[in-house]
């Protein structure tokens, strides 16, 4: 299933509704630009989608050269409009596609598309091997609180956000109808399973139920 039809909405509208959407999205996006830093020569964005994070990794380190991959070629064509020429973008599915080598690999609410935790714990493995050997991974995402109590509370967030935008019942709705395709592992979860995969983690952003992951490539 495209984005677009994912989320019911046209293309052409994506960055202005997904902000409508996703609660704090631009503080969300700078801060994994920021944990990405400046050092990067290729960066591999998996599932670059229009390119908003790729474009703000850019204006931190301009000399990087991004190396994007998406299945939806509407989406493609989006993200060659934002990025520079230098940029490679390539239509694929990253889960099962070889990875090309990068220094840094950068995710913006691509892997809760990974619907089991053993699929993605072996797609971490692969990550780390195409990653040089102090290479980074940076994702930005849904990873709600593992307690109950507190996960509920975190969901009540994002249909507040929702509701700025849209009437109660259809802020409801939206949330719901995700629930087919995406699957929101709990940050220790995530953080588990990276580590598992040979990473050092950190989290240098968290709001409610969204969190920045920045997992740095363990040796031996």
């Amino acid at each position: 299933m495209s984005v677009a039809a994912h989320l019911g909405i046209d293309i052409d509208d994506y960055d202005r509704r997904i902000r409508t959407f996703i609660p704090r999205y631009e503080e969300m996006l700078d801060a994994a630009a920021e944990a990405v830093g400046r050092r990067a020569g290729v960066i591999l964005d998996l599932g670059i989608g229009t390119g908003a994070l790729a474009a703000r990794c850019l204006a931190h380190s301009p000399r990087a050269r991004i190396v994007g991959v998406d299945v939806d070629p509407e989406m493609l064509a989006l993200a060659a409009r934002r990025l520079p020429p230098s940029t490679t973008l390539t239509r694929c599915n990253f889960l099962r596609a070889p990875l090309p080598p990068a220094d840094a690999a950068i995710a913006s609410f691509a892997l809760h598309h990974v619907r089991t935790r053993p699929a993605k714990e072996r797609f971490y493995r692969r990550l780390r091997k195409a990653l040089a050997s102090d290479g980074i991974f940076v994702s930005a995402d849904s990873h709600p609180d593992a307690d109950r109590d507190a996960a509920s509370a975190q969901r009540e967030a994002w249909l507040a956000h929702l509701r700025k935008s849209y009437a109660p019942a259809e802020a409801v709705k939206i949330l719901d109808s995700w629930s087919d395709e995406d699957v929101y592992q709990p940050l220790d979860v995530e953080l588990n399973l990276l580590r598992r995969a040979g990473f050092r983690v950190d989290v240098p952003w968290r709001r409610e139920g969204f969190a920045v992951i920045k997992a740095t490539h363990r040796s031996g």
